[in-house]
């Protein structure tokens, strides 16, 4: 016994039963009922139709036993040191006082500015 699908509902038809549709493509559809087959010629979207075993499955209806949530590893963070600092630089840095950090940015900024002058004073 042959059970085949139905183009549009996805349900199992049996020997005798259903409809066959076939387009000027020569491509045969199998449809459930008349239901099924009005709802294809009407261009409807199975995904969008409640009833059909697709959008039942894209929905997640009709799941009868709860399967166990996959456990998902967690990230694990490792602080590592960056190119050029050491790690314990990088902890010293963060550990600073705000204030201390602005005054130490500033410090670096017009001593790059200073090395622009010389630079441009040369050239």
């Amino acid at each position: 016994m042959k059970l085949e699908i139905c183009s549009f509902s996805g349900y199992k038809i049996y020997p005798a039963k259903g409809k066959t549709y076939v387009r000027i493509d020569s491509r045969t559809f199998r449809f459930i009922n008349g239901k099924a087959e009005s709802y294809f010629l009407q261009r409807l979207n199975p995904r969008k139709v409640r009833w059909t075993t697709i959008y039942r499955r894209l929905n997640k209806k009709g799941i009868t036993e709860e399967v166990a949530k996959k456990r998902s590893r967690k990230t694990v963070k490792h602080e590592r040191a960056v190119a050029g600092t050491t790690w314990e630089a990088i902890r010293a840095k963060r550990n600073q006082k705000p204030d201390a950090r602005a005054a130490a940015r500033q410090a670096a900024i017009a001593k790059s500015k200073e090395a622009k002058k010389a630079t441009a004073k040369k050239a």
